[in-house]
């Protein structure tokens, strides 16, 4: 009894740092962009104001501002990039900053690290499943991308499912194996709880409706 209940106060107190630290993160890093904008835009528009007549305007200060900025700087980035003039403007950007040493390295991780981060909110995922792998007889969580197409499927006859095998703590870390879909064992947990599943190395077991019922009363 007093097992279960540790069990359930772990849980419920992981899933919470799982909630929270993200948000954390997330709060943080905008804070101190738009604290770093304002403290960039502030002096520029104070010299804009010093040619007022106005005494009024020698001391200004714009609450949001950097905010403000930052999503107009966003926005005419977003813009930029996706004309076909930018794009190869941008192209022609990340080459030369993939042949600077340090550089490359800190610019690849961080893109790789957001791409993966915006896939997952565009369904990249379709499905939970379990697998075999890396052997017969022990199974790995796996995320369903697609169904296998071109020229690895000409290779067998059997119907291949690109699925993405994720790696404890990080699962935008993993790799991608193709495994016939008769050998894949579809779960009934979201692609959310499968990603918590993963990024608490287990002990955070998402339960379905059933065993959640059956659970409860058991506790």
């Amino acid at each position: 009894m007093w097992a279960k209940i540790r069990h359930r106060l772990r849980n419920i107190f992981i899933a919470g740092l799982l909630t929270i630290l993200p948000l954390l993160v997330t709060y943080f890093m905008l804070a101190f962009l738009f604290k770093k904008m304002d403290s960039l835009s502030q002096p520029l528009v104070q010299k804009l104001f010093d040619f007022l007549p106005f005494a009024g305007y020698k001391s200004v200060y714009i609450p949001g501002l950097g905010i403000t900025l930052t999503i107009l700087i966003v926005f005419l980035t977003g813009l930029i990039v996706t004309n076909v003039i930018g794009g190869k403007l941008m192209a022609l950007g990340e080459r030369l900053l993939n042949k600077i040493p340090l550089v490359n390295s800190v610019y690849g991780a961080s893109k790789q690290f957001l791409q993966a981060i915006s896939l997952s909110g565009q369904d990249s995922f379709s499905k939970v499943v379990m697998v075999e792998y890396p052997r017969k007889g022990i199974y790995s969580i796996g995320f369903i991308t697609c169904a296998t197409t071109g020229e690895p499927q000409r290779f067998t006859k059997k119907e291949l499912v690109n699925t993405f095998i994720p790696t404890t703590p990080n699962p935008t870390s993993g790799m991608l194996i193709m495994v016939p879909k008769d050998d894949l064992i579809p779960l009934s947990m979201t692609v959310e709880e499968g990603i918590k599943l993963v990024v608490s190395g287990g002990m955070v077991t998402p339960l379905n409706n059933k065993l959640k019922n059956s659970y409860q009363k058991n506790t």
